[in-house]
C-alpha cells in the first residue's frame, strides 16, 4: 500500500509519478525491497535494494569500544574500499563505492551519486550483497548507472557530531568525504546528481542531513528511520531504556536540547521552505515495525509544514529489509 502526503499532490506530484518513476521496480524483490529500487524523475537515480545480510546484523558493539575508522574490506561487483585522511576524526576513514558499467568505457561521462546510510551495527556485511542487487538491476536496464557510497557511519555514530567532539560524524561526511568523492571519482557535483538514503539509524540520518544541507542534495529518502521521538529515553522502540540513555550520554552528552537541535524534525522547521521548493522526499514505513507511530507522526508534521513528500506504508513488514 503506498500512500502520497496531500501536499505532495499540492505540489504537483501525483500516484502515477510516484509509481512509474520514482518507483520502478524490478519483479520478484520483497515489499520493503521494491521501495529501495527507485527511479527518479530528476538526474539522481536511487537503486537500492535489501541483501540477507540486512536481517541478520550483528549486534552493536558496546558504545565504550574504540571507533572503527577503517572497516574491513567489502568483495563484489563493482565495490571499492577507499580511504581519506580526516582532520576531522585525527585518522584515515574509510568507506566503499559501488562503480557501475560504463563508468570505465565511458571516461567523459559524469553519475550521480547515492549515498547510503547505514543502520546500527556498522552496515558492513550489508556492502555486498547491496552492490550485487544494484549491478543486477543496472545490467538488466532496470535503472540507470549511478555510482553509490556506503558511508562508514560507526556502528552507533548517529549521523552527528558527537556533543563531545570525540566522534565528528556529520563533519567527516560533509565537510570531508563528499568533497572527496566528488575530487576521486566522476560525479555530477551538484545537489541534483546527489541523493541520500538510509534505513533505521541511517534513516534517521538521511533525514537531518538531508534536511540540514538542501543546497547538497537534490532528495532524501528514509526507510524505517529512527529515532524520529521527541525524547529519545522516554519514547525508545526497538532498545531498553537503559540502552536509549547510555546513547543520549555518549552521543549527545545527556543534553535533551542538543538532541533536539539536531533533530530531522528541527532541520524540517529550519528548511522547510527550501525542502518544499526543490527537494524529493520519501518515507517508507513497515506498518508492524516499532518505529510506526513516530514515523506517522513526522509524516504528518511535513505535512503540516507543506513540505512534499511521499508517504508509503507497507502491510505485514516490521523493522526488517527481508520481510
Amino acid at each position: 500500500m503506498q500512500r502520497v502526503s496531500a501536499s505532495a499532490r499540492k505540489n504537483g506530484f501525483s500516484q502515477d509519478i510516484m509509481d512509474t518513476r520514482m518507483f520502478r521496480t524490478p519483479p520478484g524483490m520483497t515489499r520493503l525491497a521494491l521501495c529501495w529500487l527507485s527511479r527518479l524523475v530528476m538526474p539522481v537515480v536511487l537503486a537500492l535494494c535489501a541483501g540477507p545480510a540486512f536481517a541478520q546484523r550483528p549486534p552493536a558493539p558496546p558504545l565504550t569500544a574504540q571507533p572503527q575508522w577503517i572497516t574491513p574490506a567489502a568483495s563484489g561487483p563493482g565495490l571499492v574500499q577507499g580511504t581519506y585522511e580526516s582532520r576531522a576524526a585525527g585518522a584515515a576513514v574509510s568507506y566503499h563505492i559501488y562503480i557501475p558499467p560504463g563508468y570505465a568505457s565511458e571516461p567523459g561521462r559524469r553519475f550521480p551519486v547515492i549515498y547510503w546510510l547505514h543502520g546500527s551495527g556498522g552496515g558492513i556485511s550489508g556492502v555486498a550483497p547491496l552492490a550485487r542487487k544494484f549491478d543486477g538491476a543496472i545490467r538488466a536496464s532496470l535503472t540507470p548507472p549511478a555510482l553509490i557510497v556506503f558511508i562508514n557511519g560507526l556502528a552507533q555514530g548517529m549521523y552527528v557530531d558527537w556533543k563531545d567532539g570525540t566522534r565528528p560524524i556529520e563533519t567527516i561526511i560533509i565537510s570531508e568525504l563528499i568533497p572527496h568523492i566528488d575530487s576521486t571519482w566522476r560525479t555530477i557535483p551538484q545537489r541534483e546528481g546527489r541523493l541520500i538514503e538510509g534505513f533505521s539509524m541511517g534513516g534517521y540520518g538521511a533525514a537531518r542531513l538531508g534536511f540540514k544541507f538542501p543546497e547538497l542534495f537534490g532528495a532524501v529518502s528514509l526507510l524505517g528511520a529512527g529515532p524520529l521521538q521527541a525524547d529519545l529515553t522516554r519514547d525508545a522502540p526497538r532498545t531498553n531504556e537503559a540502552r536509549a540513555l547510555d546513547l543520549m550520554t555518549r552521543v549527545y552528552g545527556g543534553d535533551q536540547a542538543y538532541f533536539e537541535a539536531v533533530s530531522p524534525l528541527r532541520m524540517a522547521r529550519i528548511n522547510a521552505q527550501a525542502l518544499a521548493a526543490d527537494t524529493r522526499v520519501r518515507i517508507v514505513i513497515g506498518e508492524l515495525d516499532e518505529t510506526y507511530s513516530n514515523n506517522v507522526a513526522f509524516h504528518q508534521e511535513l505535512e503540516r509544514l507543506a513540505i512534499p513528500h511521499a508517504w508509503t506504508t507497507l502491510p505485514g513488514v516490521g523493522h526488517d529489509p527481508m520481510a
